[in-house]
């Protein structure tokens, strides 16, 4: 079971780094888990090297809250302009609400045994 990170509808692990998967969801969307923002920047896995096989490659983002800002920096993948994206920036309280609702589907998932995880936060 993989985590997918989607930005503006873009797959963010995806377009940064076509060997990566993301991380069990289990690990990033857990209550208070490492994709809760806080004051204090903080650096995040959020996939590893899948292809051509598993290895100790890992995809970081930084995480941090600013005001009722959430902040997602040291991205680098192309936009749907070819542009880099190097940062995202996201409203708290939708956030928040997004990962409490991937969290929820998750539980569900895992009472059912099947299925993915995403977090589809739309960037302000």
């Amino acid at each position: 079971m993989h985590t997918y990170l989607f930005v503006d509808g873009l797959d963010v692990v995806a377009r940064s780094d076509s060997r990566m998967a993301g991380l069990d969801p289990r690990r990033l969307l857990r209550p208070g888990g490492p994709l809760c923002p806080t004051d204090t920047p903080c650096t995040v896995d959020v996939a590893a090297q899948e292809r051509p096989e598993p290895g100790p490659d890992r995809l970081t983002i930084r995480v941090r809250l600013r005001g009722e800002t959430v902040i997602w920096s040291d991205l680098m993948y192309p936009g749907l302009d070819g542009k880099v994206i190097e940062e995202a920036h996201f409203r708290l309280e939708q956030y928040l609400g997004e990962i409490e609702r991937a969290y929820a589907a998750l539980k569900d998932q895992l009472v059912s045994r099947s299925g993915t995880a995403e977090v589809k936060p739309a960037q302000t």
